[in-house]
């Protein structure tokens, strides 16, 4: 196989799927891992580089890896609902129990390595780093209102990444450094109730699909401790985008909608020659992102730089792994990540939208060698339903003079399929013998 047509292939192949809507909120709004090895081990393995798709993690670890491509593609289905009271005939958010339609969605992962020498290696990766979407068939905000909302409801942000990175190992230490390009779509739908809150007030809602383009830098170290203990630190830069102009009298700063910076530290250890485990620590910066961070109860119009926004905090995320080689064939993983949570129950109004409510994921998966050049692997996650509770906004008389405190709660529940395969170029490098 052609090395540079494989790799043509793949990214055509990345452009098609990048088509696909995305509905991440695991890590927040942004996929726990990448990769169907990542998923398996719940996201974990920042010093335990396992195939081109380290890339998106710590493109230090690459230097463990072969010359190789690795494609992905999982079926993400997440269940969100929010359930509202009714209050005796002044509800701005509809009454009872709605669920969004939209339940399925494909999403695709490719990445390459090739060998520049023995201890350099160069890195291409595509990638969806997060979204979010929700689509509620009913109108949701202000149905019985003057002026009020239509249906459907709803939000559809998607975030794809290509990056080209080069790794360098220096005796016991790698590093490796990743650029990145970025590109954001966004449309909202059945929200025109707050263009009266709004600096602007015709680019709040259905003006189709915006486009936002940016560019940051992901960078890591890794370093071998002994042969069987690794520790590594990687993180991304914010990516800086362009404004949703479409939409700048939705989000703060007038369309503003950068992508937060994260940063992760952990260690991998050979407990047994065919037994690995790790354990990572992720911090994703979502405060420092206005349009993200700034409450929903802010007074300034919407679109003003302090104007409301989905209230997240930073989140802290403790992902755990474990890799079994059972034989030289057969591999099985494990993993669990818990993240605390970005919302507070003070907003959840506005993140009926947004409801990134679980916080617990359980991974599980396996590789087969199906030949001495291509691995098959497959991954599976269940996040148990999270939920938040709190009130409805009061909003102005403009929008007709609502106070009552409606109990609103926020629920989600995920599930997810992965499936990748692996191409080594040279033909696998020989396994440790099994002990």
């Amino acid at each position: 196989m052609n090395k540079h047509f494989s790799l043509s292939a793949a990214a055509a192949a990345l452009a098609i799927g990048m088509g696909c809507p995305a509905a991440f909120a695991t890590d927040g709004y942004f996929q726990d891992g990448y990769g169907a090895s990542q998923k398996a081990l719940g996201g974990a393995g920042v010093a335990y580089t396992q195939d081109a798709t380290g890339i998106a993690l710590n493109p230090a670890g690459l230097v463990n890896v072969d010359d190789q491509i690795a494609v992905s593609m999982s079926l993400f289905s997440p269940f969100r609902s929010y359930t509202a009271q009714d209050i005796a005939g002044v509800n701005f958010i509809s009454a009872g129990e709605h669920g969004s339609d939209t339940t399925l969605f494909a999403i695709p992962d490719i990445a390459w390595t090739h060998h520049l020498g023995p201890d350099t290696v160069l890195g291409v990766g595509l990638y969806g780093n997060g979204g979010m979407d929700t689509r509620y068939h009913s109108a949701v905000f202000g149905a019985g209102f003057p002026g009020g909302g239509t249906a459907p409801t709803g939000v559809d942000l998607n975030q794809a990444f290509m990056t080209v990175s080069l790794s360098q190992r220096f005796g016991q230490f790698s590093v490796g450094v990743a650029p990145i390009l970025a590109m954001q779509t966004f449309k909202a739908y059945g929200i025109a109730p707050f263009a009266g809150l709004s600096m602007s007030p015709g680019n709040v809602s259905d003006n189709g699909f915006a486009f936002s383009y940016g560019g940051g830098v992901r960078a890591g170290i890794e370093y071998d401790v002994t042969p069987g203990l690794r520790l590594a630190v990687a993180g991304s830069s914010r990516i800086y985008m362009t404004d949703f102009d479409l939409y700048k009298g939705l989000y703060a700063g007038g369309g503003s909608f950068d992508i937060p910076a994260t940063i992760t530290a952990g260690v991998s250890y050979d407990i047994r020659p065919n037994v690995t485990v790790m354990l990572d620590y992720k911090h994703i910066f979502y405060g420092d992102i206005a349009s993200i961070a700034n409450p929903s109860t802010n007074q300034a119009p919407l679109g003003a730089s302090n104007g409301p926004g989905f209230g997240w905090s930073d989140i802290d995320i403790v992902k755990f792994g474990v890799e079994w080689r059972y034989d030289p064939a057969w591999t099985f993983r494990a993993g669990y990540s818990y993240n605390t949570s970005p919302l507070s129950s003070r907003d959840v109004m506005f993140n009926i939208l947004a409801p990134a409510t679980p916080q617990n994921h359980i991974t599980g998966g396996f590789k087969y060698a199906w030949s001495e050049k291509i691995d098959i692997e497959l991954s599976a996650m269940y996040a148990p339903n999270g939920s938040v509770k709190g009130n409805a906004l009061s909003l102005p008389c403009g929008l007709g003079c609502f106070t009552a405190a409606q109990p609103i709660e926020l629920d989600m529940e995920q599930y997810e399929a992965t499936i990748g395969i692996v191409y080594h170029f040279d033909g696998r490098r020989e396994l440790e013998p099994l002990k």
